[in-house]
């Protein structure tokens, strides 16, 4: 495999393999960008179906956070770690014991907090070892509800936009993961007036939101040919393809998942069928907007600027309309130049 010719690599800084034999450790850490400050980003863990899979996915999630970060108007780099394996079986104190090595190992280049199968439990194992983590309990936290937050905030920008409503009362969601992010969505989306369709590998959490919020259960690849108006995807990434979007029928595409396009070419395709999509990147800033505030946490302050990503993609659609060109190149555009001028909009 050539690394460095990936369609991913993207001038990466530093990308570490790592490994610990004693407690299974295998993991990647991949710092993108510190030209804003000291890289940050989640640690994810997942049962790769090979080594290049997980490689694959953190160089596009660690750009991803780099730009994230940019647009959210924060002094943080961009990096993110994966770690591979069975979160239901591999974990261990020591496991993640050696993680918070590793991360000794960058001298602070990068910072790792939660991400998919990762809690704040692990964290503060990994704390033990290292300073080198944020988003820990007795500070900022648990950054899940933030991120939830910020996509509601994301999915009334977009509907003030395309539909021209301020109020989601009577829309249709598909709402595809009931994970800890996607759950809370759901329930914002709720009190809100929606109506919810919803799938996720999880029966108990369908069938408790089935319950709580009265929403209407479908297969896992049922989600994309319903009657909706808004598919927010909420899972992994890379669910906006040439098979779902020959299915959606939605008028908005907007949830928490990152890297929701399989490819750069989907951004335009979602144009050329009048399909407005929220950046996925600028939409579930949340979190890490939540976990900038870790040393002088003030909740009130996270929430005030978390509720910023609704201007934020009333501007880029704004932009997009103006050009004619997918919101996904306008944001990249915005991000970038944010970056080249030192972190100012």
């Amino acid at each position: 495999m050539a690394f460095f010719d990936l369609p991913d690599f993207d001038d990466h800084e530093q990308v570490v393999f790592c490994s610990d034999e004693a407690s299974g450790l295998k993991a990647i850490i991949a710092v993108h960008s510190t030209a804003l400050g000291a890289a940050v980003g989640g640690c994810r863990m997942w049962d790769y179906a090979n080594d290049e899979d997980a490689l694959i996915d953190v160089l596009r999630l660690s750009k991803g956070m780099t730009y994230k970060n940019a647009m959210a108007g924060l002094t943080m780099g961009g990096g993110k770690s994966v770690i591979i394996g069975d979160a239901k079986t591999l974990k261990s104190e020591g496991l993640f014991k050696a993680f918070g090595q590793a991360l000794n190992n960058l001298n602070g280049r990068y910072l790792s907090a939660e991400d998919v199968n990762i809690t704040t439990q692990d964290i503060a194992i990994t704390n033990t070892v290292t300073p080198f983590v944020t988003g820990t309990e007795g500070k900022s936290g648990n950054p899940a509800p933030f991120t939830a937050l910020g996509t509601f905030l994301g999915i009334k920008a977009s509907v003030k936009h395309k539909l021209k409503r301020d109020d989601l009362t009577g829309l249709t969601v598909a709402v595809q993961g009931l994970g800890s992010v996607g759950y809370s969505l759901c329930e914002h989306l709720h009190n809100a007036g929606a109506k919810l369709i919803i799938t996720d590998i999880n029966k108990l959490a369908l069938d408790k939101a089935a319950n709580e919020f009265g929403a209407t259960i479908v297969n896992l690849d049922e989600i994309y040919d319903q009657d909706a108006d808004i598919y927010a995807p909420c899972a992994l990434g890379a669910t906006i393809n040439d098979d779902s979007l020959n299915r959606l029928k939605v008028k908005i595409i907007a949830g928490c998942a990152n890297n929701q396009l399989a490819t750069p070419a989907h951004d335009h395709m979602l144009l050329t069928k009048g399909i407005l999509y929220a950046p996925d990147y600028v939409i579930n800033a949340g979190g890490i907007i939540n976990v900038s505030f870790e040393d002088n946490y003030d909740a009130d302050k996270s929430t005030k600027k978390v509720h910023e990503i609704y201007h934020t993609l009333l501007d880029i659609y704004q932009k997009a309309e103006l050009s004619n060109s997918p919101t996904g190149v306008i944001a990249d555009e915005m991000a970038r130049e944010i970056l080249t001028n030192g972190g100012k909009k």
